[in-house]
């Protein structure tokens, strides 16, 4: 398994168990050592991050392959495709970097509002003209993939855990795989929620505490570490590129790298939720 850093920590506060907000810029460039010493191939970042763009531009990322992603379709905008050529030169300049490895949507149904076709055809221009190498889209979930089934993308980002296995249930992971389009995952811990001990889970996902408490005596029957547990299922799930992990720390980074090269681990099926108000941290009322 590959392990992609994610940035997002580096330019706002970020998941649920981070008690520290924005990562330091002194730890940034630490973490971004310990990325290159482990030989990480990927930074993912966005231009909704944040100052995430600016910090790494300011660190470096020469050696990595970068991924962005579009900002939010602004309202009434008039020339979709000069938003699409700006976005992506901005993110050049604050990444001091001449060309992207790949761009995705982060709000992928943008696509299919009004006069979407033009900005999907403003980054394949943009692809043609070696500023981007893959394009594709950020999604929420397989239902996203099934609205947008029509287009060809070279990469898909998607969340998946051990609670949330949906991708690959729904049958997209493999549908992906079979087109040949790079498949990254991230939400491997949930926010950080899969790694926290039970008497430091907010008092909002009492609702769950059923699930949860059987993922805890799982672990525990296990011998596993949680992160050791989420990685390793994760480990044994075929057609995955990368997997992008966000730290607050070097110390954090090292410990993942470590635990990404364990055994597979395969866990109970009945350990997992479609419940969107647990899966989809962007639903969370805490």
């Amino acid at each position: 398994m590959k392990i992609a850093l994610g940035t997002v920590q580096f330019g706002l506060a970020y998941g649920v168990a981070n008690k520290a907000g924005r990562v330091p810029q002194s730890s940034v460039a630490n973490i971004i050592n310990v990325a290159r010493a482990a030989q990480i191939e990927v930074l993912d970042t966005a231009a909704a991050y944040g100052a995430s763009e600016k910090v790494l531009g300011i660190n470096g990322v020469e050696g990595f392959n970068v991924v962005s992603k579009l900002p939010p379709r602004p309202e009434n905008i008039r020339d979709l495709k000069l938003w699409v050529v700006n976005s992506i030169e901005r993110s050049l300049i604050n990444l001091k970097c001449e060309s992207l490895y790949g761009v995705l949507m982060h709000r992928p149904l943008d696509l299919l509002a009004h006069d979407g076709d033009r900005i999907w055809e403003a980054l394949l221009e943009r692809k043609k003209a070696g500023l981007v190498r893959k394009v594709g889209v950020s999604v929420y979930g397989p239902d996203d993939l099934d609205r947008l089934k029509d287009f060809d993308f070279d990469m898909v980002q998607a969340p998946m855990n051990i609670i949330d296995r949906r991708i690959e249930s729904s049958g997209w992971l493999e549908r992906l795989n079979r087109k040949g389009v790079e498949v990254h995952v991230r939400s491997a811990f949930l926010q950080g929620l899969l790694l926290m001990p039970k008497n430091r889970r907010p008092e909002y996902f009492k609702s769950w505490s059923g699930l949860l408490s059987e993922y805890d005596a799982w672990i525990r029957g296990e011998g596993l570490s949680p992160l050791e547990a989420c990685l390793g299922f994760l480990n044994g799930i075929s057609g995955v590129d990368n997997v992008v992990v966000g730290v607050d720390s070097p110390g954090q980074l090292e410990e993942i790298v470590s635990a990404s090269t364990g055994v597979e681990i395969s866990v109970p099926a009945s350990i997992q939720s479609n419940d969107p108000e647990l899966i989809n941290p962007s639903l969370w009322q805490l």
